[in-house]
């Protein structure tokens, strides 16, 4: 794997990356709405879906889809939510395409398109935060190496 990835302007540590392939990678999140929310993203940097060539498209999907039937198992979740945010006004706040990912389980929303609010919501906070450059309360990369490294795992 490479040292680092691009997300947007931010610059990503190794660590936080599980899997990749020539076009796209999976890292964990920052700030994950239920166990088992990653990230998948192209490699190259383009900021809305239709700036994606097939190639890309199809690598970052095949990728997500593998991502995902490995985090369901490990999870012991039923079911899978992909969600892409493909633009400002569709809640996107991270100017480079990403798929969020995420295992569900019965009842883990009261309503199960809550999901999707709670994915605006958390896009927003981190955007406000990484802005603002407020210390954050996050996840420590070492908790997020750590989940990174139970990933990567799945993958060998």
């Amino acid at each position: 794997m490479e040292a680092s990835y691009k997300f947007g302007p931010y610059k990503i540590d190794a660590r936080e990356v599980f899997h990749a392939t020539p076009l796209s990678y999976a890292m964990v999140n920052l700030r994950p709405l239920l166990p088992g929310h990653v990230l998948v993203c192209p490699k190259r940097e383009a900021k809305r879906f239709a700036d994606l060539s097939s190639d890309e498209i199809s690598d970052l999907w095949v990728t997500a889809k593998e991502v995902g039937a490995r985090l369901e198992q490990y999870h012991k979740a039923s079911s899978l939510t992909f969600a892409i945010q493909d633009g400002p006004q569709a809640g996107q706040t991270v100017a480079h395409v990403h798929i969020h990912l995420i295992p569900r389980k019965k009842g883990d929303f009261e309503k199960n398109d809550e999901i999707y609010d709670a994915i605006d919501v958390k896009e927003k906070e981190l955007k406000e935060k990484l802005d603002l450059d407020i210390e954050r309360k996050d996840r420590t990369m070492e908790e997020m190496a750590h989940e990174a490294n139970e990933y990567r795992a799945l993958f060998s």
